[in-house]
């Protein structure tokens, strides 16, 4: 090749290079079908060519603004109505049409893994609401799951907008989407979600460096992870750890093909032992294994199942499967908090006996089987219980995994990569739904909730925007007798944090499964959530959003009188058992059970054993069981205490 062609192609190169800078960029939240937010000042930010001049054209406006010597330009639209669809055209070295824009109202959504939750991951209770999803005017931004140390992001990585239809909308937050369908279903205004939530984390990896200062034991982790060498240091070793575990696995398993093909039918299993599923490992004689047991079960099936499309449910497992119908995988799942819920097609079963196998992998902690979850093979005319005995045997006996760090759980982590690139997009408010990630720490987090709603409202450059969040449920294994709870004091700073202006709350407490972490009735949380914005943030006074609220108390004799705000509705208990949720004490603050009755609009409680008493817990533990505290509109009242022991 010639110098003469080289330095051509190199100008050509250059010149190609040189138009690509130059081209106007929008950050990812700015594209086709997103929600702007109605009355109020719009942000449209992006990048280009240092001093370029940037034409924009809004709903027969023409706007011009000038980018900075870095590169930064931002224009900002002042209260636009409701409304749309409408188009937006960008204008400079190169053209941009943002197509089918609507202007309503734009809620964030935020959390960790009960926000997550997607419609499908509900998908039993909802067919139907996914079915009718379709609707233009209903649309949602998934912020990708990333962290984030070194610095606050100016864009995400990726993310569109999406209209709610029945293929979208499973992938929705469950609580979000409902949430927004009840708003639009009374407003009639487009509403936008922006769904940045991430399982599993606590609510400092939400919060900036600066707000973190005031908590020392979240703080003085961030300087150390600021350094992306010590942050891919731990990435690797947990890689390679996990690497090496999953390896040994695979070779050591006495059950995979090159060793005994336990996938097949034809596995001879007089020499496995017997389990009853579903239950836990805890208690029986591998309670300690940690690595790789299979499972098998031989069912009659009929010819009219077997003809058919079922569906295969195995609860909850507590680790990782990988199921097999007549040695034919039929679906497996990496994370042990899903439901385990496995379409299968027509003719998968065959008439006559056929033989399930779960490969069930537990890299640390309990394992088993959750209790009280459905264990079924269901078609449409027939229903095979799985519930009872099967055979198992250990495939490989190994060390536990160690614990990674979970770097996503670290201080700032998602502030940084999941928040900060959100902060010029204006919002009319955050639904928030988290707190099992720090039930652990319930004063800390008396703090913490506060903190966060404060940053939030920095960030947005919004003092007053509303902050409406759900109580933790009702969890966890029902206790015979009162006792302490750390749930019960993280709902209690929960109800103490409506103290903060323009903060709302969804209590939950009936909603809860004691068996699965993530409740799925979210229709309900979503509806609950949506009923205080209507009160709270669009001022329909008359819509009774909160169940009975406690007030106070007075000592008559040997009972204890509760008063409560019941927002124009009326008390009522509501549910099975007897009002084993009320328990009250003496002077000596020993707990117990007591009896309770509704009279003239208030609430007497006593003990026959507690002939002085001083105080009274309601609902005061980690799953309270029996009757509730109702109001009229079917919204129950929060957990409370009267002592501050």
């Amino acid at each position: 090749m010639t110098t003469f062609k080289r330095y051509f192609l190199f100008a050509v190169s250059l010149l190609i290079t040189s138009t690509a800078y130059c081209q106007v960029r929008l950050p990812k939240l700015i594209g086709d079908g997103m929600v702007l937010q109605r009355d109020t000042k719009i942000k449209i930010w992006g990048w280009s060519a240092p001093n370029e001049t940037i034409s924009l054209e809004f709903i027969n406006i023409k706007y011009k603004i000038k980018a900075n010597k870095q590169g930064n330009w931002e224009l900002q639209l002042s209260n636009l109505k409701a409304g749309g669809p409408y188009t937006m055209k960008i204008q400079a070295s190169n053209s941009i049409e943002i197509n089918n824009i609507l202007i309503g109202d734009v809620w964030l959504c935020s959390g960790q893994s009960n926000m997550a939750m997607t419609v499908d991951q509900v998908r039993n209770l909802y067919e139907n609401d996914i079915a009718s999803s379709e609707n233009k005017f209903i649309r949602n931004f998934e912020v990708p799951r990333e962290y984030e140390f070194n610095i606050q992001r100016t864009d995400l990585s990726g993310g569109s907008w999406k209209a709610a239809n029945p293929s979208n909308v499973p992938k929705f937050s469950a609580a979000a989407y409902f949430f927004a369908k009840e708003l639009y279903a009374k407003y009639k205004i487009p509403i936008g979600m922006i769904n940045s939530s991430y399982g599993g984390t606590p609510i400092h990896a939400w919060i900036s460096e600066e707000a973190l200062k005031p908590f020392p034991a979240s703080y003085n982790e961030i300087e150390a992870l600021k350094n992306p060498e010590f942050v891919k240091s731990i990435e690797n070793k947990d890689i390679e750890l996990e690497k090496n575990w999953n390896a040994s696995v695979l070779l050591n398993d006495e059950g995979l093909v090159k060793k005994g093909n336990w996938i097949s039918n034809s596995t001879d299993t007089q020499d496995w032992q017997e389990a009853k599923i579903p239950g836990l490992w805890n208690g029986t004689s591998i309670e300690k294994v940690s690595g790789v047991v299979w499972y098998k079960k031989e069912i009659e099936v009929s010819k009219n199942l077997a003809s058919n499309e079922s569906i295969l449910r195995l609860g909850t497992l507590m680790g990782a499967d990988s199921t097999y119908v007549n040695g034919k995988l039929v679906g497996n799942v990496k994370d042990q908090w899903s439901a385990r819920k496995y379409q299968i097609p027509a003719n998968t079963f065959v008439e006559g006996k056929n033989t399930i196998t779960i490969r069930f992998v537990k890299k640390r902690g309990n394992g088993g089987f959750v209790d009280g979850l459905p264990y079924a093979l269901i078609s449409k005319d027939e229903t095979i219980n799985l519930d009872g005995i099967w055979k198992y045997k250990i495939g490989a006996k190994l060390d536990a995994l160690p614990n990674t760090v979970n770097l996503k759980w670290k201080p700032t982590s998602l502030h940084n990569s999941m928040i900060q690139p959100l902060k010029k997009y204006a919002v009319k408010g955050t639904i928030w739904y988290q707190g099992e990630g720090n039930a652990g720490k319930p004063k800390e987090y008396a703090q913490l909730l506060p903190t966060l709603i404060r940053e939030l409202r920095r960030v947005f450059d919004n003092p007053k925007m509303p902050f409406l969040y759900v109580q933790l449920p009702n969890y966890m294994a029902i206790k015979e007798l009162p006792s302490e709870s750390n749930w019960a004091l993280l709902r209690e700073t929960q109800l103490q944090t409506l103290s903060v202006p323009h903060t709302g709350m969804a209590t939950t407490i009936d909603l809860g499964e004691w068996n699965d972490i993530h409740p799925h009735k979210k229709k309900e949380v979503g509806t609950r959530l949506a009923l205080v914005a209507q009160n709270i943030v669009y001022g329909d006074s008359k819509v009774i959003c909160y169940g009975p609220k406690y007030e106070s108390m007075q000592i008559e004799k040997d009972k204890i009188i509760l008063t409560f705000s019941t927002f124009g509705s009326t008390l009522l208990f509501k549910g099975e058992g007897t009002h084993a949720n009320f328990a009250i004490a003496g002077a000596d603050k020993k707990f117990v059970w007591a009896e309770a009755k509704i009279e003239n609009g208030k609430i007497i409680v006593w003990s026959a054993a507690i002939p002085n008493p001083v105080a009274v817990r309601y609902a005061w533990a980690d799953n309270p069981e029996g009757e509730k505290i109702f109001n009229t509109t079917g919204l129950p009242a929060s957990p409370f205490r009267t002592d501050s022991w």
